[in-house]
């Protein structure tokens, strides 16, 4: 079975902006299935202020997030299918920029830091929690979309 997705990425050049002495604003929108729009932007470690936003979203950053938020759906589905109740899910992940093997730059490495509260009548033991966290990363689609490294620190 295979599956399809779609997004729209819209960025328009400013009236006052020459463009080609490469001052123009890398501010552009990402927008998905029923109109949710994300400002995004080059990194601010790729382009300079004021040329890059930091208020958006950058490529970086959302690959890091879509790899985070994979796993953690995993995790929260195998959990619940385990009898599990998870109360709540933080993670704070990381990205790492490096050469890669090719020695061009690529997001290298990523580490997951996730904080999840359990409660009902069971609480699952670090092991138990580690080796949902390897079922997670083993389903985990995005992580098997990338050729960064990916851990989990619990």
């Amino acid at each position: 079975m295979s599956h399809v997705y779609f997004a729209n990425i819209r960025w328009q050049r400013q009236s006052d902006e020459v463009f080609s002495d490469n001052r123009y604003s890398r501010l552009h929108h990402w927008t998905f299935d029923e109109g949710v729009s994300i400002p995004a932007s080059s990194s601010v470690h790729s382009v300079p202020l004021p040329y890059s936003t930091l208020a958006a979203v950058d490529p970086e950053e959302a690959l890091v997030a879509a790899v985070s938020s994979c796993h953690m759906l995993w995790f929260l589905g195998i959990a619940a299918k385990k009898g599990w109740v998870v109360d709540s899910y933080d993670d704070t992940p990381q990205g790492s920029m490096g050469k890669n093997s090719h020695g061009k730059m690529a997001i290298t490495a990523i580490v997951l830091k996730p904080k999840i509260v359990f409660s009902g009548n069971y609480e699952p033991t670090p092991a138990e929690i580690e080796k949902t966290h390897h079922q997670a990363h083993e389903n985990c689609y995005i992580a098997h979309s990338i050729v960064a490294t990916v851990t989990v620190e619990s």
